[in-house]
């Protein structure tokens, strides 16, 4: 099915997705949050409307880069849903004052909680797959960090029978064995998840995940994706922010998990310095490593850092929020990357299916909303109103003093 363009434009207040859609103008806005929430929309809409209708499976286009749709579609769904959930979660759980934005808020958090009654029902043709295979283990755990991440909207104000599907589906992926890397903290994520909702909770799959992970510290903001070191962005798809989002839900149960608080954090500000300097004049950064499909998700950290008010020094809240902008700008607005039925396609600047993995798919790509964790603080935070300015690749290619960098 084709979504309606007009009612689209009406949940997200209209104007900003008019803007997109008009040649150079986009380019012109100088208001950014309409056209991040106008990128909300626009990749929440397909996945939302048709989840919470039952239609999911049955309109969602598998891309897929090599000839493994079958396996991939197990999946893809799934990926979709808690991909998107993710990022706009923030968004969701943020009071707002009386007004248009609100009013599409509300639009959305009863989209979301509708759509995860869906999800989570054995009798819906849309019942995602929650257990069978590895690849749950990564998007149970991507549920349970949006669960974290908006507890009042997707949690707290579901039906019972609801909460208990829900927690069933998040416990259904225990049966998963994560390899020895990044996967450990996606099921600790969702035991910290599992914790939030008042299950029992294993610690010692959180406890051997966070140890691990401090063994795998290798120096200046950066740890290994297990023992060894990866040219790539998953610090920031996974790693750091599963981290804080961990030792944030749980840390205070156990004395030592508190301990690690403080220098996760430290390397966690190091690194959005790090990655707020890849960010090139034109919101290009470097296409390193695998996963590159997931486009913005790649500034996840500093999106989270920016979210929890947390930006270091030499960092300002308006330099990360136009930086950001320039990134989604030069990706989203790329010909391409979304097929003409508005769902996402393969690639990082347009339709590059070859830049797909095995294991991605679309709904692998929905991942990119983590980029917009920032629509989770209000419009007076300095993030927004502030005046837009330049970033460091910006001000040092123009010629302007910058300070210097230095290792954590």
């Amino acid at each position: 099915m084709t979504l309606d363009r007009r009612s689209v434009l009406k949940a997200a207040g209209g104007a900003a997705l008019v803007a997109q859609s008009v040649p150079g103008l986009a380019q012109t806005r100088a208001d950014d949050r309409s056209y991040w929430l106008s990128l909300a929309a626009r990749l929440a809409d397909p996945v939302l409307i048709h989840l919470a209708r039952g239609t999911l499976k049955q309109a969602m286009p598998v891309e897929v880069s090599g000839q493994n749709e079958a396996d991939r579609r197990k999946f893809s769904h799934l990926e979709a849903f808690a991909r998107l959930l993710v990022g706009i979660a923030p968004w969701l759980e943020v009071d707002l004052p009386p007004g248009p934005e609100q009013e599409s808020q509300q639009h959305y958090r009863e989209l979301a909680r509708q759509a995860l009654t869906v999800a989570t029902d054995p009798a819906s043709l849309d019942f995602l797959n929650f257990g069978g295979g590895g690849q749950a283990l990564v998007d149970c755990g991507f549920l349970g960090e949006a669960l974290l991440r908006a507890p009042n909207e997707l949690w707290r104000k579901l039906p019972a029978v609801v909460q208990n599907r829900v927690a069933e589906a998040l416990e259904a992926s225990r049966g998963i064995v994560p390899p020895y890397n990044n996967w450990l903290l996606f099921s600790a994520t969702v035991e910290a998840a599992l914790a939030m909702m008042g299950r029992k909770w294993d610690g010692v799959r959180i406890d051997y995940a966070l140890r691990k992970h401090s063994e795998w510290y290798l120096g200046d903001g950066v740890y290994g994706d297990g023992p060894q070191f990866h040219w790539d962005y998953y610090n920031s798809y996974v790693i750091q922010p599963m981290l804080l989002d961990v030792l944030g839900a749980v840390g205070k149960n156990r004395p030592a998990w508190n301990d690690m608080l403080p220098a996760a954090w430290a390397r966690a500000k190091r690194y959005a310095v790090i990655q707020e300097r890849l960010i090139a004049v034109d919101g290009s950064f470097p296409a390193i490593g695998r996963s590159i499909a997931y486009r913005s998700g790649a500034f996840h950290l500093l999106a989270a850092v920016a979210l929890a008010q947390q930006l270091p020094p030499p960092l300002k809240p308006a330099q990360v929020r136009s930086a950001l902008t320039a990134v989604l700008r030069r990706i989203f607005e790329a010909p391409g990357t979304f097929d003409s039925n508005g769902w996402l396609q393969i690639g990082l600047c347009g339709h590059q299916p070859h830049l797909g993995e095995s294991y991605i798919s679309t709904g692998s790509l929905y991942l990119c909303s983590a980029a917009l964790l920032p629509l989770g603080l209000p419009g007076s935070d300095p993030f927004w109103a502030d005046p837009p300015a330049d970033w460091t690749a910006k001000r040092i290619w123009a010629g302007q003093d910058s300070a210097a960098d230095h290792a954590l």
